[in-house]
């Protein structure tokens, strides 16, 4: 491929719902620019851009992945990401690095949840985009009706610049808002001129002149000129429109038939004139040595700069850093510094991914996107630059995994090789998290959701050849007291030679604290017990309080009272006193009221309001307290609740559910409070039985 200089590039991602018709726009544009030679389809696997083996298993989009096209002498960097929920990871990486949004709308299912979450994000970063409604092939689609249900969701902003015509009921060309005329398809995407339909010359003068508005408003000449009846030249209205389209005051709605090629070279056409090159937009990262700001900007004049955005680690094709470059001209062989590792890389090849396929080129200008090749240790949202200049590029924000699950490698002595696959894995996948759960004894991964997780489960199982199981987490009581004891603990044993003597007489207590296990006092008077044994006995304390008498959960807000006891000047020993506070402390637990505390968490719950009913129902199904309902101003309500942690498992899949897709959720450990006594009884019983299973692991 050639080299670009940074203006002759474009970024662009697409966006949407899950089935809009992502890959095969990015199939037919690649087919219509000759990087392939036949358009291969998602149902035969055959794809440019799902290429993994659980993409084509599972028919759809599961990483985001880059297909450059050459288009009017661009380069378009497209960045097809997933459209299912638990993937967001890798749209927001892609959106990070893209300069442009087209979202795709599939027209047979209209606007759908995905349409409205990739409108949010482009939003939020303040994304030029524009929407691309698929499968105008469909006799039954209304594009005039998803316009208008565009532009009652978004505004007059929504501007269409092309219509369909239809021939009996057949999508056979299209009108064009801004040239005003008609274009029918012949031989794939080639076009005649054909005359404006009857039908269409209403809605075209409508449209026509919302658009000549818009144009107008982007200067005072142009506004005097519209005012005083002058015509706009195309060039002068595409000008116009692309600065619109730059600052998000103008949204372009354009439509066509993939699968046919229909309306795709219109696209890239637009994405050519209309959408902005890098150098119109703006990066910033801070110099680590003077905390200065680097204002970057895709300047190739500017030092040798580059932020890493993906990863693959893949066995099959070896591992490749993703990076655009924000600043300078990237060459093979040059070397720079990972300001996050703080150590020096040496680039080796460069080279531009189609898909899983490596191209190699002499150089990468700012603003383009590129990969490199076993780069070590550098991982994603790793700077790149100089060493004298060390510029660190802000992380792409990502959602965070809520999701977990227990897993153990099912089988025995694979527990290394899990590890390994899974931070991998890991690697590749930003949004999953590998979590060691010491005090419950347990490995957990954290998703985005339940088929996040289990496409991983099955990833390992493919590439790396290990299994594991998935069980819904082990939620990490504890144990306390409520009431008061007094007991004594008494060990005592002859063995023949020196015998074993420890005696302690102890009271327990609730303490005010439980963030600690236990608090420990001595009340001893008159040696009873000499003070040599005091660490013993504490001791004893701290190995009881790890395993609860309960249930063998930690114990926590116990307050312990040293106050009386014995010894034997022979037999007496720290053994014999640890054993004797064992003693005690399980008698006196016992008889002091002793309870399960179960953890509690501070869920926030953000949906449409006419869902707020049935997520506030169940809720109360998961023993939750609502604590306070709302509005944002936007048609969502935020439901904030204390739910106890047990009843969480599943909570995303059950929560999309009920919503459609359409509600987020997030927690926070909050405190830990005494589970209700049904709770308690089925929880001892069912830990009970582990312990006598020895499956406590």
């Amino acid at each position: 491929m050639n080299v670009y200089t940074s203006d002759r590039i474009r970024n662009v991602v697409l966006l949407g719902h899950g089935g809009s018709g992502k890959t095969t726009l990015t199939e037919a544009m690649a087919y219509l620019a000759g990087i392939t030679n036949r358009m291969g389809n998602v149902t035969d696997g055959n794809t440019i851009s799902d290429y993994d083996k659980e993409e084509i298993k599972r028919k759809f989009s599961i990483g985001g992945s880059v297909v450059p096209v050459e288009w009017n002498k661009v380069k378009v960097n497209i960045l097809d990401t997933p459209g299912y929920f638990d993937f967001v990871g890798e749209v927001e990486q892609a959106v990070s690095v893209a300069d442009a949004a087209i979202i795709l709308v599939n027209g047979k299912d209209g606007i759908q949840v995905g349409t409205e979450k990739a409108w949010n994000l482009c939003e939020e970063r303040n994304l030029p985009r524009m929407f691309f409604v698929t499968g105008m092939d469909n006799d039954d689609v209304s594009y005039r009706t998803i316009v208008e249900q565009l532009q009652e969701l978004y505004g007059k902003k929504v501007a269409p610049i092309h219509m369909p015509i239809r021939e009996n009921g057949k999508f056979v060309g299209y009108v064009s808002i801004v040239k005003q005329s008609g274009r029918k398809f012949v031989n794939k995407d080639d076009k005649v001129e054909c005359p404006v339909p009857d039908y269409l010359e209403e809605y075209l003068e409508t449209y026509h002149e919302s658009l000549m508005e818009s144009v107008a408003e982007t200067s005072e000449e142009f506004m005097d000129r519209y005012f005083g009846g002058e015509e706009f030249s195309d060039k002068e209205i595409a000008a116009a429109l692309a600065t619109n389209i730059r600052d998000c005051s103008i949204v372009p709605v354009s439509m066509g038939a993939s699968i046919n090629l229909h309306g795709v070279s219109n696209l890239l056409d637009d994405i050519v004139e209309m959408f902005p090159n890098p150098t119109q937009r703006t990066v910033n990262g801070i110099n680590q040595k003077t905390n200065e700001i680097f204002e970057a900007n895709y300047d190739f004049q500017k030092i040798k700069t580059a932020y890493v955005w993906k990863t693959i680690a893949d066995p099959f094709i070896g591992k490749y850093s993703f990076i655009k470059v924000n600043s300078g001209v990237l060459k093979a062989d040059d070397t720079l510094y990972d300001v996050q590792k703080e150590s020096d890389v040496r680039l080796g090849k460069l080279y531009v991914m189609t898909g899983n396929k490596s191209q190699e080129v002499s150089e990468l200008f700012a603003g383009d996107i590129g990969a490199l090749a076993k780069l070590g240790d550098v991982n994603t949202g790793d700077s790149l630059a100089p060493k004298a200049t060390p510029i660190a590029y802000p992380k792409a924000i990502l959602s965070t995994p809520y999701t977990a699950k227990r897993y153990r490698a099912v089988k025995k002595g694979d527990e290394d090789k899990v590890a390994s696959s899974l931070s991998k894995l890991g690697a590749e996948d930003t949004t999953f998290k590998i979590v060691l759960d010491a005090a419950n004894r347990q490995s957990l991964i954290y998703g985005i959701g339940e088929q996040q997780l289990e496409i991983i489960k099955s990833k390992l199982k493919e590439r790396y050849k290990v299994d594991i199981e998935l069980m819904e987490p082990k939620v990490a009581f504890r144990e306390t007291i409520r009431k008061k004891s007094d007991v004594e603990g008494k060990y005592k044993k002859q063995t023949g030679g020196h015998g074993q003597y420890g005696h302690v007489k102890m009271r327990f207590e609730p303490s005010e604290d439980q963030t600690k296990a236990y608090e420990f006092e001595i009340e001893v008077v008159g040696g009873a017990v000499p003070k040599n044994y005091y660490p013993a006995v504490e001791k004893g304390l701290n190995e009881a309080v790890a395993k609860g008498p309960l249930a063998a959960y930690p114990v926590v807000g116990v307050k312990a009272v040293l106050y009386d006891g014995s010894y034997h000047p022979v037999d007496s020993s720290e053994q014999a006193f640890k054993t004797a506070t064992h003693m005690a402390f399980k008698d006196g637990f016992l008889k002091a009221g002793p309870v399960l505390l179960e953890p509690i968490i501070s869920l926030k719950v953000k949906v449409k309001d006419k869902f707020t009913g049935d997520v506030m129902g169940d809720l109360n199904k998961r023993r939750g307290r609502v604590l306070g309902m709302n509005p944002d101003h936007k048609g969502n309500t935020i439901i904030e609740a204390d739910v106890p942690q047990k009843e969480m498992d599943g909570y995303g899949t059950v929560l999309r559910s009920m919503t459609g897709g359409q509600g987020e959720f997030s927690y926070e450990f909050a405190r830990y409070e005494q589970a209700p006594a049904d709770v308690q009884e089925k929880e001892i019983k069912a830990r009970a039985d582990e312990l006598a299973e020895g499956s406590d692991d």
